[in-house]
């Protein structure tokens, strides 16, 4: 069964709500549900059961395929939080005509205030259309502000993928 996920980020609130549930569908509706009436004083109906339901969304996975794309963003800064809330802003921006389907930003330990993010588009076209979107020049001039130097780009595109669970 397909894994479902719902994450407060992506519903407008008041109290800037950051959890992100996954889980099979029925498991996480009643935790959703149990969360919304918890934390942000909704009444447990079936209303807000529709809602919680109509707000699920496959969860994301790594099923990366040989064609996608894949890039590959070295940085340097001693204001990731403030990298991280431009990445928040720059999603809210591009909205529907983001093209990347997943992300993962990692600190490296051996070199403090180094990160590397790891982007993943469906192919090469679909990352060119991302990075000229208004959007993007706009986030990567405000990350360029922050950073102690340029960024580096390794563009790679996917040749094979191994599932270590299988």
């Amino acid at each position: 069964m397909t894994r479902k996920y719902v994450d407060c980020r992506e519903t407008p609130s008041v109290s800037g709500c950051t959890l992100a549930m996954s889980g099979e569908e029925e498991e996480l509706v009643r935790a959703a549900v149990y969360h919304a009436v918890d934390v942000h004083g909704h009444t447990d109906d079936e209303e807000l059961r529709e809602g919680v339901r109509q707000g699920l969304a496959d969860a994301p996975v790594a099923d990366t395929t040989p064609g996608a794309f894949v890039q590959l963003i070295e940085f340097r800064t001693d204001r990731i939080d403030e990298v991280e809330r431009m990445a928040r802003e720059w999603a809210d921006a591009i909205g529907a005509d983001r093209t990347a389907r997943w992300a993962v930003v990692g600190a490296d330990r051996d070199r403090p205030n180094t990160y590397v993010e790891i982007v993943e588009f469906p192919d090469r076209a679909a990352a060119m259309a991302n990075s000229e979107h208004p959007a993007t020049t706009e986030f990567a001039e405000k990350m360029r502000a922050v950073c102690a130097d340029e960024p580096t780009f390794v563009n790679l595109e996917v040749r094979s993928t191994t599932d270590f669970d299988d």
